[in-house]
């Protein structure tokens, strides 16, 4: 719960909102406290003298306090959860951006469906911390501040009585927020294997039919997914207790209030109106009292959920432009000397002492067995590894020192593993340079050989390929 302060940032864009809601709140709240007066305070009178126009008086002062207390809530909640989704968005983006920058070892040990429950499903906990629970918890809080102010000037003895179950409602309050809050955190885990399930084999299901694995992967789903379920139905059986539990307590202080508030006005300590008037506010105060757990169940989830966001927000890129990087122009002439590189400490070299130079506008062919290391080799030109500092130059500059875009920029790159988005020809082909024109698009497709297959397409290069090229030939997907 601590490292939710780590929040606060994100509300400094919407002080403004946020403080029109809070005072939205504060209007609410208090013309919801004035109600119950108006009616104890009516009763009163008309015990004493019965009059219909006093009456109506009173009804219609109830009817425009319940209104505009009604248009006052509705404010609240619309500035509210309107600040929370902005805060979402501003979440979401520094998570993708954050994403984009990570270097290869990142995504070797956090998968692709993890980072996606994260993405969306804590996110979405987190925006019901950073939205509801501070309406909800504020409301609460003015509630039961002004319930209690009033049912005291009534009678501090009543009141003392009312408030007998607290102490039981506050224990019952941890131990089951306490629970609730692991439980939590162990769905979203298995939600994270579930997600990365599901988007690997719907993204191999090419293969997965090849090799007539439908049955086993589903069986695999189905086992994930049972997990899952089992482990919401836990969290299930103690959020569900929790409710009941807090409306038990509470109803223990309705009954002593019963007894002895009746005694009072027998005995003539309070009148009929300010009894009914100490029932309102009692009434008034269950509302905080259930909203105590489930604000405080909100609470335990956004924070679980945070404590996740923030892991990744929390790692650093490894691959990073270096202070006062070099952006002179990149001619293309690449050295390699004397190069060893591995992918971690404590493993083999996947490349050693690797020394030549290719001159800009050569034409080099790199062979060799599988393993040998091509792929590593080609990944460190564009620094999606990080070779050794003074290793690899180019045109004399340590490619540490060359800004990270500006070398990429410069850098064309046709991978092994064909991949496209989903999109169309044109974007995909321009996606390295967006800036090209649609001569320039034109003439690379030619080069690539795609001049028939665009014929044949219903629309050109404007024709959209599918997810990861789908709608393509493998063929077509190497050209493109």
């Amino acid at each position: 719960m601590n490292r939710l302060r780590e929040l606060l940032p994100y509300f400094g864009r919407y002080r403004l909102q946020l403080l029109t809601g809070l005072a939205g709140a504060v209007c609410e709240v208090s013309l919801g406290l004035a109600a119950p007066i108006i009616i104890g305070r009516g009763i009163d009178e008309l015990s004493q003298s019965f009059t219909s126009g006093a009456m109506l008086q009173d009804a219609g002062l109830v009817i425009v306090v319940t209104a505009a207390q009604g248009i006052f809530m509705f404010l609240k909640r619309r500035i509210m959860v309107a600040m929370s989704r902005h805060i979402e968005f501003d979440i979401r983006d520094r998570y993708f951006a954050h994403l984009e920058r990570q270097s290869q070892a990142f995504f070797q040990l956090n998968h692709t469906g993890d980072l996606m429950a994260r993405g969306t499903n804590d996110l979405q906990a987190v925006r019901m911390l950073c939205g509801p629970a501070i309406m909800y918890s504020t409301t609460t809080f003015l509630t039961a501040c002004g319930a209690l102010f009033f049912m005291v000037r009534i009678n501090a003895g009543l009141t003392m009585l009312a408030l007998c179950a607290l102490p039981f409602v506050a224990v019952a309050t941890k131990v089951f927020g306490k629970k609730i809050h692991q439980l939590f955190q162990s769905v979203q885990e298995q939600f994270a294997v579930l997600s990365t399930h599901v988007q690997e084999n719907l993204s191999g299901v090419r293969v997965v039919r090849a090799y007539a694995q439908e049955i086993p992967v589903q069986s695999g789903f189905e086992s994930l997914n049972h997990e899952y379920v089992d482990r919401n139905r836990q969290l299930i059986r103690w959020t569900s207790a929790f409710h009941p539990l807090l409306q038990g307590l509470i109803g223990i202080g309705f009954v002593a209030v019963l007894w002895h508030g009746g005694g009072l006005v027998s005995s003539g300590v309070i009148t009929v109106g300010q009894f009914v008037t100490f029932t309102f506010f009692l009434a008034r105060l269950v509302w905080p009292m259930i909203a105590i757990g489930w604000v405080i169940n909100i609470a335990q989830r956004g924070s679980a959920s945070w404590n996740r966001i923030l892991e990744i927000l929390e790692s650093e890129p490894e691959i990073v432009s270096s202070p006062g990087c070099d952006q002179n122009s990149i001619e293309g002439d690449v050295c390699f000397d004397h190069l060893s590189f591995a992918y971690s400490d404590g493993q083999p070299p996947a490349l050693e002492e690797i020394d030549f130079e290719v001159g800009a506008g050569s034409t080099v062919a790199i062979v060799g067995r599988t393993g040998s290391g091509k792929s590593t080799l080609l990944s460190l030109i564009c620094r999606l590894w990080d070779p050794p500092a003074g290793t690899l130059r180019f045109d004399g500059t340590d490619i540490r020192q060359i800004c990270l875009d500006h070398l990429r920029s410069a850098v064309a790159v046709v991978p092994q593993e064909t991949f496209l988005f989903s999109a169309s020809l044109e974007e995909n082909i321009a996606f390295g340079r967006p800036s090209a024109s649609q001569d320039e698009i034109h003439q690379v497709a030619s080069i690539a050989g795609l001049e028939d297959d665009l014929e044949l397409l219903p629309n050109g290069l404007e024709t959209m390929v599918g997810e990861r090229g789908v709608t393509l030939s493998g063929g077509q997907k190497q050209r493109v």
